[in-house]
């Protein structure tokens, strides 16, 4: 079981940089590089220092690329010899300590919207996603069902026609993700089987999202059977309450053997997504 957490380090402190569309019309996609090149540079920084406190699985962040989906994005980044040595120094490091290495696309890439534009830029992102994936050798990227749109049985048909005209290469890494309002682990897994799409189960958008007769024991064993590989999961602990949708800064004891539980022995890998990062992994591991 390896567990992770999401996007910067703030013992390091890690330092992420962006840059607004403004600025790459002005100085052009060599601004681009340059961030680009800083940011990869800085996952290395990370992955080393999670070596050095063994933590063994990281999602990186969807902005390392900046603009990377953006029809402004004309340098052929995926090809770049300085993007290359980085990309392959990153899945060095995760070949030889045996890391795992995820991302999540952002609250905006929705594929079952009714809005063909928004579908196709949610498209675009996705292909980046899995292109910055396979050079680091990562193998999750990590999708909500999207909107309702009031009417949730025809959004999720609008899902699974876009989910089956993706590309083979995005669905191999693609996992769908409960949310904490509105798809529910049954619906998702509803919709992995129409799809033959793998699930990740967030057990914190369970607690909060939810039908009154679900049987999380039965819906934990359905998401194994989605999974050819270790599967991965979500952990957040609510910030008031344990149905607080807010994350709290770590996670709470109870709420990790609640997993554990339901997890009966079976082998996962589990990401925290907790405020205070890393240390959510160190405070509980010394909990444990």
């Amino acid at each position: 079981m390896r567990l992770g957490y999401a996007c910067i380090n703030m013992s390091m402190p890690s330092k992420f940089r962006t840059c607004r569309l403004r600025t790459v019309e002005e100085q052009g996609l060599a601004k681009v590089k340059e961030i680009a090149v800083h940011n990869l540079a800085e996952v290395i920084r990370v992955l080393e220092w999670n070596i050095a406190h063994e933590i063994y699985f990281f999602r990186m962040s969807s902005d390392l690329i900046p603009f990377a989906s953006h029809p402004i994005m004309t340098w052929d980044w995926q090809h770049d010899t300085d993007i290359l040595m980085l990309t392959t120094e990153i899945s060095r490091l995760r070949e030889l300590h045996g890391m795992r290495l995820s991302m999540h696309p952002g609250q905006y890439t929705i594929i079952n919207s009714p809005r063909e534009d928004v579908v196709e830029k949610a498209i675009a992102e996705l292909s980046y996603h899995q292109q910055l994936l396979d050079l680091v050798g990562g193998t999750d990227m990590i999708l909500h069902i999207g909107g309702a749109y009031g009417d949730k049985k025809t959004a999720s048909e609008r899902f699974i026609r876009a989910y089956n005209g993706l590309s083979d290469d995005i669905k191999r890494l693609l996992r769908l993700e409960n949310d904490d309002k509105m798809y529910t682990a049954n619906d998702v897994l509803g919709i992995a089987k129409a799809t033959g799409a793998t699930v990740c189960f967030d057990i914190h958008h369970h607690i909060c999202n939810h039908e009154p007769d679900a049987d999380v024991a039965q819906i934990v064993t359905d998401v194994f059977k989605t999974w050819e590989t270790t599967p991965k999961m979500h952990i957040s602990s609510g910030k008031t309450s344990v149905t607080d949708r807010s994350h709290h800064d770590l996670i709470h004891l109870e709420d990790f053997q609640r997993l554990l539980g339901l997890l009966a022995g079976r082998d996962v890998d589990i990401m925290f997504e907790a405020k205070r990062k890393e240390q959510s992994v160190l405070v509980l591991r010394e909990e444990l």
